[in-house]
């Protein structure tokens, strides 16, 4: 049962990922940086799908994938189509992964330290859902200031949950 519902919130930020990405005018603005905040939304999406592709994909689904996390944040320019062939790669790997995964692995320590640490695989995921919804405002705050346009893409709808039903 938490392994559906985990697959529901990151899927649903994961598409908000990408109708934010979508929200841009041009592939440049993706990649222009606003004073005092380092990263470009393009190397946040980056970042993200590389994240999830390495935590849920290759550890715990064996995809093979290989991340490349200096890339993620050295990559400048890549383009919109880019942009969102890696978030839907992301979420292919976490609807293949997470399905699968037993409640005694959920349990067990997460396949590998993470910044020198062990954590549950279940705290870790809650982690990984939390960094993806965390980046996924700034980027769309970032969005906001660099097209100057203050329209939500309904990035975080309740509506999205498995459990949501008419009052």
């Amino acid at each position: 049962m938490f392994t559906r519902y985990l697959t529901t919130i990151l899927l649903r930020d994961l598409r908000a990922l990408r109708r934010e990405v979508e929200a841009y005018p041009d592939d440049a603005s993706l990649w222009k940086t606003i004073p005092s905040i380092p990263n470009s939304a393009g190397t946040l999406v980056l970042h993200l799908s590389g994240n999830l592709r390495h935590y849920i994909g290759a550890e715990l689904g064996h995809t093979g994938y290989v991340r490349d996390r200096d890339a993620e944040f050295a990559t400048r320019g890549a383009s919109r189509a880019d942009l969102l062939r890696a978030i839907d790669a992301a979420k292919r790997d976490v609807s293949e992964a997470l399905p699968r995964l037993t409640d005694e692995q959920l349990a067990a320590d997460f396949p590998s330290p993470v910044a020198h640490h062990r954590f549950s695989t279940a705290d870790f995921l809650i982690h990984l859902a939390t960094h993806l919804t965390y980046h996924l405002g700034q980027i769309d705050y970032h969005r906001r200031g660099v097209v100057g346009d203050a329209k939500s893409v309904g990035a975080v709808p309740p509506a999205q949950l498995d459990s949501a039903r008419p009052a």
